[in-house]
């Protein structure tokens, strides 16, 4: 990987969270259609995977298809299923070799069966390994992973194996679709919007948000550095002054 000075190896965000916007808008700029915006955003996922695992970031969300995406055109849902499978089926073996573990979150069951299947195949083959956890987060909404974590805890309690003044953040915390991962440490938007549309409510509480003009198509390695260097210049306060922070 080429080396960029500007970078503190030893600050890099732990875990970074990727709202990947702008393919379609990217495709109809060129008078093409929107799903040569989604094939042309995939070469935007290798890229920034290989910077995240090279860089040394321990977890890397993509918001690869949220629940409210099912309302799109059935022909571009489909196409959106057809490349996630293709990208799975090809990059399982660049996955391996790299040392990248795949996760997912999300309302899982509505995915099409085939390609549930060969996302279950992949992070069972990918279990095993240490370095970069990649977690797609498919058909996934901030909402609905709260209310599904909130109705077990309920269950729990109505069972009695669980008191109501036991429920802290970390009860909660182990109720979601993210249970074991960390928070994220940084928060992307790329395609120029400003919101986070439905996207880890709960989880993005403290994470540094950046939103970037660029189109995801156009979001590669040079892009990703420039967020993360971003990142390193800003002082994260979690509640204190800076004055607390800097007196230690």
């Amino acid at each position: 990987m080429t080396r960029h000075a500007e970078i503190d190896l030893t600050r890099i965000p732990c875990h970074v969270a990727i709202v990947m916007d702008g393919n379609g808008r990217w495709a109809e700029q060129r008078h093409q259609p929107r799903l040569f915006g989604h094939r042309a955003g995939v070469e935007s996922v290798q890229d920034v995977v290989a910077a995240a695992s090279e860089l040394g970031v321990q977890v890397l969300t993509l918001y690869a298809f949220s629940s409210e995406n099912w309302k799109r055109p059935v022909a571009e849902v489909g196409g959106l299923m057809s490349l996630l499978k293709t990208f799975l089926v090809k990059e399982l073996d660049k996955m391996l070799n790299n040392n990248v573990r795949l996760t997912c979150m999300g309302d899982l069951p509505r995915l099409p069966s085939e390609v549930r299947s060969t996302l279950e195949q992949s992070m069972a083959a990918t279990a095993g390994n240490s370095g970069l956890t990649l977690n797609l987060a498919l058909s996934y909404g901030g909402r609905a992973e709260i209310i599904q974590g909130v109705q077990r805890i309920a269950r729990q309690c109505l069972a009695g194996q669980l008191s109501p003044e036991a429920i802290d953040e970390e009860v909660i915390d182990a109720h979601l679709y993210s249970a074991g991962l960390p928070d994220p440490d940084l928060l992307i938007r790329t395609g120029g919007e400003a919101r986070l549309s439905n996207f880890l409510l709960w989880q993005a509480s403290y994470a540094e948000i950046l939103f970037s003009p660029i189109m995801w198509p156009d979001f590669r390695r040079r892009a990703f550095v420039d967020a993360i260097v971003d990142f390193q210049g800003r002082e994260r306060r979690f509640g204190k002054t800076g004055a607390q922070l800097r007196a230690g």
